[in-house]
């Protein structure tokens, strides 16, 4: 592979165990906060209605990386900010993304999320299609009650691109005409948009010029790029499947990622009609994932898709040059590295 330099400590990939202590030393800077967080998500999915926190609670339980609220909580450090506002505003953020975890499963009618059967295997698509609403609204009485307009203006206007860029998916999903364009308009609306809005808001509560609130934004827009290109990759990859990790889920779905996209663009006609086959018309059978998976190396499509992601982070690391250096900027490089160089 090769790799582009993202931070002054730029490293090749890790173990699942390397990862996690990476992820821990992160957050340790924000410790106290990340609890805080913690405490509210737990108090704000409390309902007279039991299904809610049960429901909410078992998609909680089964753990996360939490980089979402964490980009508003290192943002508004690196900005300076001492008050409080941002516990409320990283819950807020934590719960717009569980929301669409929950109707994302129902839509890729996915059985597993994190090891754990998901919501939807469990009770069902109606439940989880509600309480995902529940959090929603839960998300946006945490805005208002912050107060802010201008986190409003930036937090609903995420929510709202979401939506759009996960029906744009649903457009391109059995689609081998998708291009890079499309791809790309996808995944920084499905994606990036609420880690572009994480890390924007961080300025916003601090009070920081708009000139710094731009740079976090593209600082969060590049980290979520980076970090899709990379759950791409890894749905193909034989590292993840040495792991015991599922792989594949992506190819079943007939969703056409970048992996994909690069595959069938430079495939012969025998190779193109494969990727027809499986992915657009599902007439999917014993072998075709490994099949998909030796054409994907054949092209060093995963390599290519990883260069990517590494640009993307380089442009997200860049996009910090107007802050000075210290711990919290440190950690915003170390969070790039992480989410570039994961196992999981």
């Amino acid at each position: 592979m090769n790799a582009l330099p993202l931070s002054p400590r730029a490293t090749g990939r890790t173990s699942a165990g390397q990862d996690a202590a990476r992820l821990a030393a992160i957050r340790g800077l924000i410790a106290d906060e990340m609890a805080e967080v913690d405490r509210l998500v737990v108090a704000r999915l409390d309902s007279e209605v039991s299904l809610i926190p049960e429901l909410a609670r078992h998609l909680v339980a089964a753990g996360g990386k939490r980089v979402r609220p964490m980009l508003t909580l290192l943002a508004a450090k690196l900005c300076g900010y001492e008050g409080g506002r941002q516990v409320r505003l990283a819950t807020s953020v934590e719960f717009i993304h569980t929301a669409t975890l929950l109707h994302d499963d129902v839509v890729d009618e996915s059985d597993l999320r994190r090891g754990r059967s998901t919501a939807n295997a469990l009770w069902g698509n109606k439940a989880p299609v509600l309480v995902g609403d529940f959090l929603f609204s839960r998300a946006f009485q945490l805005m208002t009650e912050d107060g802010s307009l201008e986190v409003l203006r930036i937090l609903s206007g995420a929510s709202a691109v979401i939506a759009e860029g996960e029906v744009a998916q649903l457009m391109t999903t059995n689609d081998t005409g998708t291009d890079e364009a499309a791809y790309f308009a996808v995944i920084r609306a499905k994606t990036a948009a609420l880690f572009r809005a994480a890390a924007e808001i961080g300025a916003v509560v601090a009070g920081r010029p708009s000139a710094e609130a731009a740079a976090l934004a593209a600082y969060g827009e590049g980290l979520g790029v980076a970090f899709q290109l990379v759950d791409d990759a890894l749905d193909y990859s034989a590292h993840q499947a040495l792991l015991g990790k599922t792989v594949g889920d992506d190819f079943r779905e007939g969703k056409v990622t970048l992996p994909a996209i690069l595959a069938f663009q430079t495939g012969d006609a025998e190779e193109r009609a494969f990727w027809r086959r499986a992915l657009e018309t599902g007439d999917q059978r014993p072998g075709d994932l490994a099949q998909a998976q030796a054409l994907i190396g054949r092209h060093a499509a995963l390599e290519a898709t990883m260069l990517r992601a590494r640009e993307a982070g380089t442009a997200a690391c860049e996009a910090l040059d107007p802050f000075p250096d210290g711990p919290a900027k440190r950690a915003m490089f170390d969070l790039v590295d992480f989410c570039v160089d994961r196992a999981y």
